[in-house]
């Protein structure tokens, strides 16, 4: 069956699933394989449940000759889909990855982007080969603006990501070191992220850039940008930056308070700033949208309970995203503090010198009890009386939980295996 073809099926549906546990009458379903499964085994039941049309690559559960349709590949049938969709509708899309932040800033950018425009984005954190088909073929005729997360643990992903996306506009939060294991290093994160760079200048689309960032500054010099900074001249000049512990940023004799902690948040927000403004949102609706942002899903959210103030931030880590959140729990000012650091994942051989790092920022940090919990960081311990160290999160909640901590500024940050967010039920 050619696209157009096939396409014409797929505007007959209501949505497009890949998961018969979740679907929904009239939708498209596509069945995918992965290492442990084949969703080919339940078309059938897909049809069942109400899925109009439904896509398998295998030929052994082609039962129905009306509703099932029969490809090669279902995955890159899903993503070819998806990409004659995206250049059916036409629309302006803005991507956006890097290390940290992707998620929050894209949240930031659309609720900025809705004041004027019927925006849609990537839900939740469906920035992969799949979560990013499946965004694109979401949007609809209705659609100003998309705003799609592209999410990578190696190189030629972004890539590929952007082969089926075709953003018209780009943003990196930033190079940091997370999935090194894949990427092969920190040098492997910036060619893989700056794959966004390399399809925005190839096609003559525009980026938005944090100047005071020299790697981007110096990555974007030939593309057509959109410029924002505290330190350089710019199209959108950041004032002031400050956090204790909300980030509060100052623009155009503006004061926008967020809900957002710490300062490592500030530049998520100077982007979707900047984003607002090239799309001609008024600086009072800018704040009145930043303002209103409260995060969600155990990201930067700020938790009053039994006496104590809770930073919990425990949706992932990495080296430079657990650094930055302990750099800003040293600068808070009142409550004494504690953190509780999880392990961080996916950081390969780099993984012991990592986690090292890491206790030798807060060795020396007397004011602040440590609880570091996992085998990585179990494997450096040190004695030290403020830092405490447990290889399983068990043993630490069996300690934790007699503490009986009051009155307490807490950090809880881990890689999202971790789980750490169990620790909330302790407090």
């Amino acid at each position: 069956m050619k696209i157009e073809e096939l396409y014409q099926c797929f505007l007959q549906c209501t949505t497009v699933s890949t998961d018969t546990r979740k679907i929904e009458a009239n939708s498209l379903f596509v069945a995918l394989k992965g290492d442990n499964f084949d969703a080919n085994t339940f078309a059938q039941e897909a049809l069942e449940k109400g899925a109009s049309f439904v896509i398998i690559d295998n030929k052994q559960y082609y039962t129905n000759k009306d509703k099932m349709i029969l490809v090669s590949d279902s995955l890159k049938t899903l993503q070819e889909l998806a990409k004659y969709h995206r250049q059916q509708l036409g629309l302006p899309i803005i991507s956006l990855t890097g290390s940290n932040g992707k998620t929050t800033t894209k949240e930031l950018i659309n609720v900025v982007l809705a004041k004027k425009y019927n925006t849609k984005a990537t839900i939740g954190n469906l920035n992969n080969h799949i979560g990013v088909p499946l965004t694109l073929l979401s949007f609809n005729e209705d659609t100003d603006i998309g705003i799609v997360e592209m999410g990578a643990n190696h190189q030629k992903e972004i890539e590929l990501l952007c082969s089926i996306a075709e953003p018209d506009y780009g943003y990196i939060t930033n190079f940091g070191k997370a999935h090194l294991e894949g990427f092969g290093g920190i040098e492997g994160v910036i060619i893989g992220k700056s794959e966004l760079y390399n399809y925005l200048e190839e096609n003559k689309k525009m980026v938005f850039v944090n100047l005071d960032d020299e790697i981007q500054k110096n990555k974007t010099n030939q593309i057509t940008r959109y410029t924002f900074s505290q330190k350089e001249k710019s199209d959108v000049k950041i004032d002031s930056v400050s956090a204790n512990p909300m980030v509060k940023i100052g623009v155009n004799d503006l004061e926008i308070q967020s809900h957002l902690i710490g300062l490592y948040n500030a530049n998520n927000i100077n982007a979707a700033i900047t984003i607002g403004k090239f799309f001609n949102i008024s600086d009072i609706e800018i704040k009145n949208a930043i303002e209103n942002y409260i995060p969600t899903n155990n990201r930067s959210q700020l938790i009053e309970k039994n006496s104590n103030t809770i930073i919990l931030d425990a949706y992932n880590a990495n080296p430079s995203s657990m650094s930055a959140a302990i750099l800003n729990l040293i600068q808070l000012e009142g409550k004494q503090k504690i953190a509780v650091l999880g392990d961080m994942f996916e950081l390969g051989n780099e993984s012991l010198i990592e986690h090292k790092k890491i206790i030798e920022l807060l060795q020396n940090e007397t004011q602040i009890e440590t609880y570091f919990v996992g085998h990585d960081f179990f494997a450096n311990k040190l004695d030290a009386t403020n830092l405490h160290f447990f290889e399983t999160y068990d043993e630490f909640a069996k300690v934790f939980k007699e503490k009986k901590i009051t009155s307490k500024t807490i950090l809880i940050k881990g890689s999202r295996g971790m789980a750490l967010e169990r620790t909330l039920e302790i407090l």
